[in-house]
């Protein structure tokens, strides 16, 4: 499992994790599609804000692979603003490629895209 050295671990001041320490021995979670309701805390709002951000800071419009990222906080963005670089593309790979959907990363997030 690669680690992805400098990605923030966490959001600031908060237990919204976005990495993993080590790899689960029964295999990677598989990365799933999740609906973003409009009722959402606005902690998790800010937590998708925070990780879109530091995908961006960290890997720009170039595919990268999944690694250490937090499968859980990945889905919330996985099949839209993320979306699989490669094919065939299996969910549930820590090798796995995926690739911003800059587009529609910047139309939910601006902020986010923000200097």
């Amino acid at each position: 499992m690669l680690k992805h050295r400098g990605f923030p671990g966490r959001l600031p001041g908060t237990d919204f994790q976005f990495t993993i320490r080590r790899a689960n021995p029964k295999g990677a979670t598989p990365l799933t599609v999740r609906e973003r309701r409009s009722d959402r805390r606005a902690a998790d709002k800010r937590a998708d804000i925070g990780f879109m951000k530091a995908l961006w800071d960290a890997f720009g419009d170039q595919p990268f692979e999944r690694g250490n990222l937090d499968a859980g906080r990945l889905s919330w963005l996985f099949g839209r603003e993320v979306l699989p670089a490669t094919d065939p593309f299996d969910p549930a790979h820590y090798e796995a490629m995926l690739v911003i959907n800059e587009g529609v990363a910047r139309a939910a997030f601006p902020d986010a895209f923000e200097d």
